[in-house]
């Protein structure tokens, strides 16, 4: 379990899966270490977009951070239930006294340990004196199968070991099957390996709040914090790296220590990264733009425009737009995933809420659906148990948002914004969640 992961948050946006393969990459080549790429949920469309047109291939889609069986299965050496049980001895003597009997069509069939061959011998050779002078040789002779415990729990590899606790401390054995999604054999795992699994080790990526992290993070060993939001995380056993900073997207990040270390990002990952910093900076027009993302946007850019590469014909300008036009829209996308693909939720003043964020080229697009999304955001709300949910639509060419919300309450009546006749609010020059938007609630909430 040295494999490391790096994970963006759930409900995964561009920066989120760029930052995350692009340091996932940068840690192989420059430490060494065994670092694999994974997200927390589906792709966007303007994510697929991106790692479409860059011919790269989708991360690891990782659920949860809870232990699987997988992680505490061993594949030991196996024979079939017709060889001779000499062949079981000998598989015994080479683990920690268990030999996996397997079908040949690769399904378990027994398992031969130390309690279920002691109830062989004691049915071959019983209390009568003649049969105490069998040799070892003719015991050894009898196939596999008579001496074999044939009720063995099995557990799917993929599966939560916290699922099945309770039915495991109920068991009387110490050793079980792991199985595939087929019920063929995987390996054996023993008890004591289950109750104490190896945690997943993980550095997050573009978020620090648990409530926006990979589920059961709490069982996960955090080593790593990379991130350009708020500071909201929770604490940890052990000191980890740890880095906030202030710029527009953590690609940006990611970037400068690519730099550092003296590498360059192929052109394929480079792209990726530049696609990262162009999404969450409106191609540089956003609050957020820092004059370092100004020199990661020109760095990127001599690492991905460059001949050979997937963006030969392009220029930053060019490529950001198409980025930005593969996420805008609200037509092609059903209410609920409009409502859900970007979305952060957040806690202040002992209240819950949520801000999803969706960008148009023309805000008069809400018109149309004004209905269907407010239905699905009040939806969304009462699954998530949020006090009120709010859709920021944001117009990517214009500069603007219009903030729709489930609900009236008191304290967002003072929200800074002009309230229209259809109930939305118009934030003029308003297109960061982060800078602009969350921090005027933040303080309506805490006030």
């Amino acid at each position: 379990m040295t494999r490391t992961y790096v994970i963006g948050h759930i409900n995964p946006d561009t920066d989120a899966i760029s930052s995350a393969m692009g340091y996932a990459w940068l840690l192989r080549e420059r430490d060494g270490e065994e670092v694999v790429a994974a997200r927390a949920g589906p792709l966007n469309p303007q994510t697929t977009w991106v790692l479409k047109r860059l011919g790269l291939e989708s991360p690891l889609l990782l659920n949860d951070a809870s232990p699987r069986f997988e992680s505490v299965s061993a594949r030991l050496d196996t024979t079939t239930p017709d060889r001779p049980l000499r062949d079981a001895w000998g598989i015994a003597n080479r683990t920690w006294g268990v030999a996996p009997i397997v079908n040949v069509d690769g399904t378990p069939f027994g398992l031969l340990h130390g309690s279920s061959l002691f109830t062989f011998l004691s049915k071959q050779i019983g209390p009568h004196p003649r049969r105490q002078e069998m040799r070892i040789a003719e015991i050894l002779d009898l196939p596999c199968r008579e001496a074999c415990d044939m009720d063995v729990p099995r557990f799917q590899a993929t599966a939560r070991i916290r699922d099945s606790l309770n039915r495991i401390l109920r068991e009387e054995g110490d050793d079980f099957w792991v199985v595939d999604e087929n019920g063929l054999y995987v390996g054996v795992c023993r008890q004591r390996g289950v109750l104490n699994p190896p945690r997943l080790r993980l550095i997050l990526v573009d978020h620090n709040e648990p409530s926006q992290a990979v589920g059961a993070l709490e069982e996960a060993e955090l080593v790593e914090i990379l991130d350009h939001h708020r500071l909201g995380s929770s604490s940890t056993h052990v000191p980890i790296r740890f880095t906030i900073d202030v710029v527009g997207s953590t690609s940006t990040l990611v970037s400068e220590q690519i730099e550092e270390a003296g590498l360059s990002a192929p052109p394929d990952l480079g792209g990726l990264l530049l696609a990262g910093l162009l999404s969450d900076t409106l191609i540089l027009t956003s609050p957020t733009t820092t004059e370092r993302d100004r020199k990661a946007a020109d760095r990127l850019g001599r690492w991905a425009l460059v001949k050979g590469g997937p963006l030969l014909d392009e220029t930053l300008r060019s490529f950001g737009e198409g980025v930005l036009r593969a996420g805008s829209g609200l037509a092609s996308r059903g209410p609920g995933e409009v409502v859900s693909t970007d979305i952060k939720v957040y806690e202040a003043g002992g209240v819950n809420f949520a801000i999803a964020q969706a960008e148009v080229t023309d805000l008069l697009q809400l018109d149309e659906h004004l209905q269907e999304l407010h239905k699905a955001l009040c939806d969304l709300r009462d699954r998530r148990g949020l006090d009120f949910a709010m859709l920021m639509v944001t117009d990517v060419v214009r500069g603007s948002s219009r903030l729709l919300l489930t609900d009236d309450l008191p304290v967002l009546s003072e929200l800074p914004y002009p309230r229209q006749a259809d109930g939305t609010f118009l934030a003029e020059d308003v297109v960061s969640r982060k800078k602009q938007l969350l921090p005027v609630i933040l303080g309506l909430l805490e006030s």
